[in-house]
């Protein structure tokens, strides 16, 4: 209720709105929305479920213990509906560079790459403008991170992360506003059908589970 207006809500929502609606006719690009669901937690109940019986439904224990937690790095191919994603025990922004290094590397052959991000703050840093640099064969001065240049500071990193001119192209959502990245909605997809009213006795357990659904859900949920 008290949160800041983004001075640019109405630019970013304008922007996103156009480019979801033109991604069915760019066949020659992609766009993927990103995220991390974080603090994925592997609960373990103490005990087993009650089957349903007659006018009965399934009783579930509610007493757990905690066996830790995954975070879970994922797009989403807004024109196919298509989900990947790695599971790990960190988000950092490391994670996040070597995930978009990932994307384009099982993703080839697109003249340009679009991801839709919020704005956290490893998702404009140093290494991924430097990343993006180097990708597209951009040979200028970078400058220095808190000091000067393209590196300066956030507000400069997602100029030039969002310009157009280049093969890969960051999109942000307005702050406060993740419904409009089209990955959160795969998240409570996940969190409903998979992870809920789970019960996993490891991190391991967790993560299969959590891979296994993202395989299940391209095989059997949409239609490529």
């Amino acid at each position: 209720m008290n949160a800041k207006a983004d001075e640019r809500k109405e630019e970013r929502i304008t922007e996103l709105c156009e480019l979801y609606q033109a991604a069915p006719n760019l066949s020659r690009e992609i766009i993927l929305s990103v995220d991390e669901a974080t603090g994925i937690q592997a609960l373990e109940r103490i005990a087993e479920d009650l089957p349903i019986g007659p006018g009965k439904p399934r009783a579930r224990e509610f007493e757990y213990k905690r066996n830790g937690t995954q975070t879970l790095i994922a797009a989403i191919n807004v024109t196919t509906g298509r989900v990947q994603g790695v599971c790990g025990d960190t988000r950092t922004e490391e994670d996040f560079v070597n995930f978009i290094k990932q994307m384009i590397e099982i993703n080839p052959g697109y003249t340009t790459y679009h991801f839709v991000a919020d704005q956290l703050n490893t998702h404009k840093s140093e290494s991924l403008v430097r990343f993006v640099a180097d990708f597209c064969d951009i040979d200028k001065e970078l400058g220095v991170k808190g000091k000067e240049g393209i590196l300066k500071s956030m507000v400069t990193r997602e100029e030039f992360l969002n310009e157009k001119d280049k093969k890969i192209i960051f999109h942000y959502t307005p702050k406060h506003a993740s419904w409009m990245n089209q990955i959160e909605i795969w998240f409570g997809i996940l969190m409903k059908k998979a992870i809920r009213r789970g019960s996993f006795g490891s991190k391991k357990e967790l993560k299969k589970k959590i891979l296994d659904f993202i395989d299940y859900f391209n095989l059997s949920l949409i239609h490529i």
